[in-house]
């Protein structure tokens, strides 16, 4: 069974003011199967965030249906972990507090909910920061926050929406060496939006490029490249090529919408 089925999904959001209605994302089905690291790319407007947003039942769409391990997805649910790209902690709640944030709503006794709070504090490096808050942290540090909560949870599928996109370079690509290393140790499923394409590349075991709105799936791509990863696979030659490809297939759509 996959882990994540797409059937003609599709959406149309109503006109406004007597304009016409916004075709956002054409029918797409696609499947991903257990473990896979997806990556979504597409020019601004294509729908990408929307596919995903369907996925985690944070939107409905105007047809078909998307299945999570078979069951059908109905609004948002404990099997999907969301992080985005806005930093969405809790402002009120320490390091600690918003890692086990999940575990308490669900009634998970302190003693066991601390000691999920600390091997996840462990695996994103924040260690000592416990008890500092959000306003204490760096972006990068309130992602991994971001992703320790996310994954505390243990969701069958992480999505994530441009989740390093407003990082520097360098804190960007720590944080994506960081991503795979839970990824390889977590064996999740991720659904990976992103504008980035070397970022793209370089998590994905499969590359997905959309055409601009309204979105369609226009390349499903493999990446054949060996895990585990580190920044020096960007000089490799068939990261070039596949960069090129990638390039290819975005450049042509953003040319249409420019």
């Amino acid at each position: 069974m996959s882990a994540v089925e797409i059937k003609n999904v599709g959406r149309v959001f109503p006109a406004r003011r007597g304009g016409e209605p916004t075709v956002a994302l054409t029918p797409v089905s696609l499947d991903i199967a257990q473990n896979e690291f997806v990556t979504i790319l597409g020019p601004s407007g294509c729908g990408k965030s929307t596919l995903l947003r369907i996925v985690g039942g944070l939107d409905d769409p105007s047809t078909g249906e998307v299945l999570v391990n078979g069951i059908r997805v109905v609004g948002p649910g404990s099997d999907r972990g969301m992080v985005f790209q806005s930093y969405t902690l809790f402002p009120w709640l320490t390091v600690a507090e918003n890692i086990a944030f999940g575990l308490r709503e669900k009634g998970m006794p302190k003693s066991a909910r601390d000691g999920v709070v600390q091997d996840y504090v462990r695996k994103v490096g924040l260690n000592g920061f416990e008890h500092h808050w959000p306003r204490q942290l760096s972006g990068g540090m309130q992602q991994r926050v971001a992703i320790a909560r996310a994954l505390a949870n243990d969701p069958a599928i992480l999505l994530m929406d441009e989740p390093f996109g407003a990082l520097d370079n360098q804190t960007r690509g720590l944080m994506q060496e960081l991503l795979l290393d839970i990824w390889q140790s977590e064996r999740k499923t991720v659904l990976f939006v992103t504008h980035d394409i070397e970022e793209a590349i370089f998590l994905a075991s499969r590359c997905l490029a959309m055409s601009a709105r309204p979105g369609r799936i226009k390349a499903d791509v493999p990446i054949a490249l060996p895990y585990p990863r580190d920044y020096h696979l960007k000089a490799d030659p068939t990261f070039v090529d596949l960069k090129m490809r990638m390039t290819e297939e975005i450049r042509g759509e953003a040319t249409l919408v420019a």
